[in-house]
């Protein structure tokens, strides 16, 4: 499944599976985003998306005409969670966040699930509950790694 949009710019853009190929591109991604700058900063600075976790989940990046990855996302099957979800930020605000909600939406739908599990980062709530989330609870700290709560919600999955 492949999902297209046109972005502010008229660029062309796509969303298709990640391959093991990506893993350094989409790690690139998740270190170098402005989302976890300051207080945030430990939890990201020695993330690795590996090949091997591409591999083992639905794990979908959008792209531009010249394959450059402007976000992916991640989503675990069993128990159904949106584990990862990034947009460069060069493409913020251009409606990449929303085309990967959709495409993971459509991807959830397929695999037979009722409701998708996020537990967000706290800035990025907004975004979500603008996508149709729902928050159903708070994921406590779990120092050192997350010194912070976070909110827990849920993107209900329509009946298509």
């Amino acid at each position: 499944m492949t999902s297209h949009i046109t972005s502010r710019g008229g660029e062309a853009v796509r969303v298709r599976r990640a391959d093991a190929r990506d893993a350094k591109r989409l790690t690139r991604l998740v270190r170098s985003s402005r989302a976890y700058e300051g207080p945030y900063a430990d939890m990201v600075a020695g993330y690795r998306v590996g090949p091997d976790y591409i591999e083992a989940h639905e794990v979908h990046a959008a792209v531009g005409a010249d394959d450059r990855v402007l976000g992916f996302y991640a989503l675990l099957l069993v128990p159904p969670e949106l584990d990862l979800m990034f947009v460069a930020d060069e493409a913020q605000g251009l409606g990449i966040g929303r085309l990967l909600i959709a495409h993971m939406t459509d991807r959830a739908r397929a695999a037979g699930l009722e409701r998708v599990r996020v537990v967000s980062h706290p800035p990025a709530e907004g975004f979500y509950r603008s996508v149709g989330a729902i928050r159903v609870g708070t994921a406590r700290a779990n120092p050192p790694a997350v010194r912070w709560d976070r909110p827990e919600l849920e993107i209900p999955i329509p009946v298509g």
